[in-house]
């Protein structure tokens, strides 16, 4: 006789069998779709070089991303479009919808300056500038990161003695939502005073008005990667603001010693802006990472750049969300060093900045071992004495950019 019941238990069992092996199947199907991913992933790249300097320090780093890609099996996707007084010369804006679009479907965007006197008599809403602010708003950037380092080969080129800026490695950290440049109302309205020698008696002046307005969540998104920054170095964050006269201050205070409590390995310490800005030319290496508000950062990120001899040397990313989809924070990578238009045209411009740039997106973008690559062939053109001219040195441009490529572990 024939036992169903034994037949069924088999199937039961072959089934299970069967089964389990279909998952596997499929766990090593998807693996391998990740794979292939890995080697098929596209970065998507916008570049705006931008007014004076600009596109010539691009043009670089345009060549050196291009030869990363191809030594390392990087593959980089780079469009290139206007923004800021070019754009204006275009098309009539500093930016335009269509720029704006692909800004939004790229994973990172350099950018090499905006603005200059041609500009200067420009509505105020057509100012090249506005097109880098609109950049900021519409691609959701809340966080800019400057690092000023001071490399060896440079000590004597900083406005300080060597004994104060060797070795100076600090990171300013500031919020760009908020703050005086954002607040409401912001408005130049007209008034009327009583003074004799005004026609009848009266005379209108004018009454400009800025609001400086922030607010908890503003403060404490920028505080967390305050802290998150501070924890990858050397784990100290100055916290600057003016709490003794501004009431947004005494906010900012509140919300960052919070905050703080969340990072008990980070030492914080609170420090009024006016004395951040004298302490870091007395003894700049005190800080590591200083947290700010939008304009005390703004001022107090000039400054630190002086300090490393050269505006041309200092990058910058401004950085926004970290993508659900893409696990990929957004930024917007630029050289401090501004458009400089007294020297656009001579190929004279230092590209350090610029190519710091984008070491700094190669980082936030997951390619760390390409960064530390890139970051060190700097390191090493600097020391070998590869200088343009605003380091004292006799190289061009593009004589600079190229022994710092030469110098790229493969």
């Amino acid at each position: 006789m024939v036992d169903v019941k034994a037949i069924e238990r088999a199937k039961e069992h072959f089934g299970r069998i069967l089964e389990e092996q279909l998952r596997r199947v499929e766990e090593m199907r998807s693996a391998q779709d990740w794979i292939d991913y890995g080697r098929l992933k596209v970065i998507k790249i916008g570049v705006c070089g931008g007014d004076g300097i600009g596109p010539e320090v691009m043009a670089e780093v345009k060549k050196i991303i291009g030869w990363m890609g191809a030594k390392r099996g990087i593959r980089f996707d780079v469009s290139e479009d206007l923004v800021g007084g070019c754009a204006y010369d275009a098309h009539g804006t500093p930016l335009t919808d269509a720029t704006m679009a692909k800004a939004q479907e790229a994973d990172a965007v350099l950018l090499g300056a905006v603005g200059g006197p041609k500009w200067d008599n420009l509505p105020f809403e057509k100012k090249p500038e506005r097109g880098l602010l609109r950049l900021r708003k519409d691609l959701g950037l809340f966080a800019n990161l400057r690092p000023a380092k001071c490399f060896d080969a440079l000590v004597d080129a900083s406005s300080l003695k060597p004994e104060l800026v060797r070795g100076l490695d600090i990171m300013i950290v500031r919020e760009l939502t908020g703050g005086l440049y954002f607040g409401q109302p912001k408005k130049t309205e007209e008034y009327v005073v009583v003074d004799e020698e005004g026609i009848g008696g009266k005379r209108t002046l004018l009454r400009a008005t800025d609001t400086m307005v922030i607010t908890t969540e503003e403060i404490e998104r920028i505080a967390h990667v305050g802290f998150e920054a501070a924890r990858l170095r050397r784990k100290k964050l100055s916290s600057i603001d003016k709490a003794n006269v501004l009431e947004n201050g005494v906010l900012w205070r509140d919300v960052v010693t919070t905050v703080g409590k969340e990072y008990p390995d980070v030492r914080l310490e609170h420090v009024f802006v006016d004395n951040a800005a004298m302490q870091l030319i007395l003894n700049p290496s005190q800080y590591d990472v200083l947290l700010c508000e939008n304009m005390f950062g703004d001022i107090l990120s000039d400054e630190a750049a002086a300090l490393a001899g050269s505006l041309g040397m200092l990058p910058s990313a401004s950085l926004g969300e970290t993508s659900e989809l893409s696990g990929i924070r957004f930024g917007l990578y630029e050289p401090a060093g501004g458009s400089a238009p007294d020297i656009a045209g001579k190929g004279i411009a230092n590209p350090v900045g610029a190519i710091l740039s984008a070491v700094m997106m190669l980082d936030w973008l997951g390619e760390n071992q390409a960064a530390a690559a890139l970051r060190r062939a700097v390191e090493l053109a600097l020391a070998e004495g590869n200088l343009t001219q605003d380091l004292g040195g006799k190289l061009t441009t593009a004589q600079l950019a190229a022994a710092v490529a030469e110098r790229v572990a493969p």
